[in-house]
């Protein structure tokens, strides 16, 4: 007699929703002007784990959409100095990579997931680096840039842990 094997379904609130919502209100905290020592608090674009880590759990529609509501918000919390949708523009590039790529970086080692993490923040952050100079007239501060770019890549282990906790979350997709 064979037992009952027990389904455990994730739907897109458990890996969509609750970590939109997250990302939001991390990105709020981390934008307070807090002053340690002289320095402030980093402001890394959080929803680059989302765009990385989505397409690998599983591909949605809502996932994208979900995404340029991210990257609107961005534009309008940090003051967008290119045009608004830039990081719309540059989290939906993320996504499309992944998302072609996705039949490669399945099941591949963690080494692999951050170089490839890492080439989809550069592209992004070239993106809109490129945006905002063709924008303003003039390029932004490189110092800047890379203040925001290390503490992206530094958030590599929570996209890391999503795909490993929401990546067989749902048997019937085995």
């Amino acid at each position: 007699m064979r037992r009952p094997v027990a389904v455990r379904v994730v739907g897109p609130v458990q890996w969509i929703v609750i970590p939109a919502l997250i990302t939001v209100a991390v990105t709020i905290v981390l934008a307070t002007p807090v002053e340690l020592f002289g320095l402030r608090l980093p402001e890394p674009i959080i929803p680059m784990v989302l765009a990385f880590a989505w397409p690998l759990i599983r591909p949605s529609i809502i996932a994208p959409l979900v995404l340029t509501l991210l990257g609107l918000f961005l534009d309008v919390f940090l003051g967008a100095q290119g045009a608004l949708g830039m990081w719309a523009l540059a989290l939906l590039a993320i996504y499309a990579v992944v998302l072609g790529s996705r039949a490669f970086l399945i099941g591949q080692d963690t080494a692999v997931l951050f170089v490839w993490y890492a080439a989809c923040c550069g592209m992004a952050f070239l993106l809109s680096y490129l945006i905002v100079t063709v924008k303003a007239g003039n390029p932004p501060s490189l110092l800047s840039l890379i203040g925001q770019v290390v503490p992206t890549l530094l958030l590599f282990p929570i996209a890391n842990g999503m795909i490993e906790r929401f990546d067989d979350g749902d048997v019937r997709f085995r």
